[in-house]
């Protein structure tokens, strides 16, 4: 079989599957998002936390509650970096101080960026006890997230969004944690590694020694990509075979990054009472996804820079086709996880897996945050449209004024605020440009891409950047920070001034947002605005790069 015809085949098994499941994962998280009962593991935990499952907060308290809670996952897990040289397990594992602030800000806001080797800066015990269990409430925080402002677009009284408390839980017993279960089992049977070995020197083919070492790499796999977090066991990550041993495992994997995010327009349709809001939803989000995957995957295939062609920095047991649709899936979304080292594609390979994360990560995006990103783009389309017919822009009823547009203006624009200005410091500064492997137009979009995959909270490196200095990993650990928190408040803020409305009434003057010619309008939209927003630092990184 042709690599083509492999590929190809691939690719339509994967969106077989996503299609599969769409229907039922989307409308189980509306149903758990709407439910008026609570589960009994539930009652507990709000027992214990002492939260009122029947009050809901107003998008202040909400935000407060998010942030709060985040901001202690932080110091918690940084405490456990910091001190897991006197803990069970330690390994001999150690870390800096500013490369474990890094790591903390990292994990919490679901980057997942790491300037250490997985398998020696943390301990078993960090892995499991602090990493993993971040993989689990970072994801959980922004499905919450996405919900609320769904409420706000499809509640007509009122003020209040739900209750923080009662969306977290939720979505962590009935969404995330029996998924990951599933993911777990069948990573397992796949291959990957699931143990508390000690390491092992064992002989290599050249007759050295290199030290292998094991660990509950599997439960930490199934999370790592179904919450689209993307943090390795291993330095490798899912380049490693103890991770992910096989094509099908690498399938599996992609499949796992892209399901949920791909199923939340249909949550989204459902709850708001119009199914065709989510295939829009989805259409736009689909359509980005194609035609990036085919952007990096012409042009890894077409890369001519050896006898293998297009093989350089990618793994044998994959191929090309494989690692492009990867490399192109973890970009769209937030997760970060790479089965080959993206700082070794072509320059226009590279260059579409960055132009994946300037897009705002909202094709599908991640866990919660694709779907609300996807959003702002769509109440954005709105406006526009309004302004160039001359009609009041309206979103399910709910009018787009100062207001709205200036906090959808100003979440769109915290991300290329980020990336640009400490990019250009970076450029200019030894403290950055001392640690870039390559000069020229490779090293502008190292040091971009950086901080890119900061600011959206991917977490994938371009490899060729040694960011673990204090600088870089405080400088990026604010990035992360930033580009989370602060697109969260104003989200929230949105969702308060549209649940504040009273839907209004569907009219002749309506703009219809359930049609093909939207979806086209909504796509225009969101490449227009990454594209005018990047295009002058992309022309000056991979495109220069490919143009010489």
């Amino acid at each position: 079989m042709s690599d083509t015809l492999s590929g190809l085949l691939t690719i339509a098994v994967l969106v077989a599957a996503l299609a599969i499941v769409h229907v039922p994962l989307g409308n189980w998280m509306a149903r758990v998002f709407t439910d008026e009962k609570h589960w009994t593991a539930e009652r507990l935990v709000y027992r214990l936390v002492r939260v009122d499952p029947a009050s809901e907060q107003r998008w202040p308290t909400y935000a407060v509650a998010v942030v709060a809670f985040s901001v202690v996952g932080v110091a918690l897990l940084f405490l456990m970096i910091v001190l897991q040289g006197v803990l069970p397990f330690a390994r001999g594992a150690t870390m800096h101080v500013d490369t474990a602030l890094n790591t903390a800000v990292s994990f919490v806001t679901n980057t997942n960026w790491q300037s250490y080797a997985g398998e020696f800066g943390t301990s078993p015990l960090v892995q499991t006890v602090g990493l993993t269990v971040q993989n689990f409430a970072s994801p959980a925080v922004g499905l919450a997230v996405a919900v609320a402002l769904v409420r706000g677009l499809a509640r007509s009284t009122g003020t209040t969004l739900g209750n923080f408390w009662v969306d977290l839980t939720r979505g962590l017993v009935r969404v995330i944690l029996p998924l990951a279960v599933v993911a777990a089992v069948v990573l397992l049977l796949g291959g990957v590694v699931q143990n508390l070995a000690e390491p092992t020197a064992v002989a290599t083919l050249s007759g050295g020694h290199q030290v292998v070492q094991g660990g509950l790499v599997a439960s930490q796999e199934a999370i790592k990509e179904l919450g689209t977090n993307g943090g390795g066991y291993f330095n490798a990550n899912s380049a490693h075979p103890f991770e992910n041993p096989s094509p099908l495992t690498n399938l599996v994997e992609v499949f796992l990054l892209l399901v949920i995010p791909f199923s939340l327009p249909r949550t989204y349709g459902v709850m708001v009472g119009d199914r065709r809001q989510g295939w829009t939803v989805l259409g736009f989000m689909a359509t980005l996804w194609c035609l990036m995957l085919a952007a990096v995957t012409w042009a890894e295939v077409h890369a001519a820079t050896g006898p293998l062609g297009g093989m350089e920095g990618k793994e044998l047991r994959f191929g090309v086709w494989p690692s492009a649709l990867f490399a192109s899936s973890t970009t769209a979304t937030s997760t970060g996880a790479v089965d080959s080292m993206h700082e070794s594609f072509s320059a226009l390979g590279g260059g579409g897996a960055l132009f994946n994360m300037m897009l705002g990560e909202l094709s599908p995006g991640g866990v919660g945050t694709g779907l609300y990103s996807a959003l702002l783009v769509a109440v954005l389309a709105v406006f526009l449209a309004g302004l160039m017919v001359g009609r009041t822009p309206e979103l399910l009823g709910k009018q787009v004024g100062r207001r709205e547009i200036t906090l959808v203006a100003l979440a769109v624009l915290v991300m290329p605020f980020l990336v640009l200005v400490f990019t250009g410091i970076g450029i200019v500064a030894p403290l950055v440009s001392s640690q870039m492997l390559a000069t020229g137009p490779h090293g502008l979009t190292e040091v971009m891409y950086a901080y890119t995959s900061a600011a959206n909270n991917n977490g994938s490196a371009f490899a060729g950047l040694s960011a673990d200095t204090p600088y870089l990993n405080l400088t990026l650990a604010l990035c992360m920070f930033l580009g989370r928190f602060v697109p969260i408040v104003l989200v929230l803020a949105l969702a308060g001034s549209f649940v504040a409305q009273r839907r209004r009434p569907v009219t002749a003057g309506t703009l219809p947002t359930h049609t093909p010619t939207f979806v086209g309008l909504f796509v225009g939209v969101a490449v227009i605005v990454g594209g005018l927003t990047f295009f002058p630092a992309l022309a000056l990184g991979p495109l220069a790069e490919a143009l010489s």
